[in-house]
């Protein structure tokens, strides 16, 4: 039997708790422990995912928890380092529109009584990793670990592109559970 409660949950509520600390250390621009707590979150996103698989202990909260960390370690981040001036803004409100643009078609359709499977595409894993890259790249440079010109604004290019195809198919997807609605129970 698994439990709600178990390692690969307890990472990624680790991963979640670590946002405010994250987010702080950008802000007061101690990059290089951002980049060090960053990189252990983004790594930690993995490794949840490959535990439970692994350990078949997959459970309703970990569907749940995972997007919730993911989406508030990315908006933190990509807050921070636009509020900061590391990101460009343009960025920054695309990571942030799409993520509230999921998050909001779930709330309605939870309010509607529809069941929603939390069960991530393709293409929001790629977007994700992107994002991470971006998000690592920035702080790198930021601390001046490196410094390859141009990388981080092609970087920001793949984060649009990603990021727009990946709203784009959810917002297709939620118009699908949205026209199989009886609308006389609405």
């Amino acid at each position: 039997m698994t439990t709600a409660m178990n390692v690969p949950n307890l990472i990624t509520l680790a991963r979640l708790l670590s946002v405010p600390l994250i987010v702080s250390l950008i802000l007061s621009h101690q990059l290089m422990a951002a980049l060090v707590f960053f990189s252990i979150a983004g790594l930690s996103d993995a490794l949840d995912g490959f535990l439970a698989r692994i350990f078949k202990s997959r459970t309703t909260l970990g569907a749940y928890l995972d997007p919730i960390a993911d989406k508030a370690l990315l908006v933190g981040v990509f807050a921070a380092l636009g509020h900061t001036g590391l990101a460009e803004i343009w960025v920054v409100v695309l990571v942030v529109f799409r993520d509230v643009l999921i998050v909001g078609g779930i709330i309605l359709l939870f309010l509607f009584k529809n069941t929603v499977e939390m069960k991530p595409l393709m293409i929001s894993k790629i977007n994700t990793v992107v994002q991470l890259t971006y998000a690592l790249v920035i702080l790198a440079q930021g601390d001046f670990l490196f410094n390859i010109p141009h990388l981080s604004i092609w970087l920001g290019y793949m984060v649009a592109f990603t990021t727009v195809i990946s709203a784009f198919i959810y917002v297709r997807l939620a118009l699908k559970y949205f026209n199989k609605m009886d609308v006389a129970t609405l």
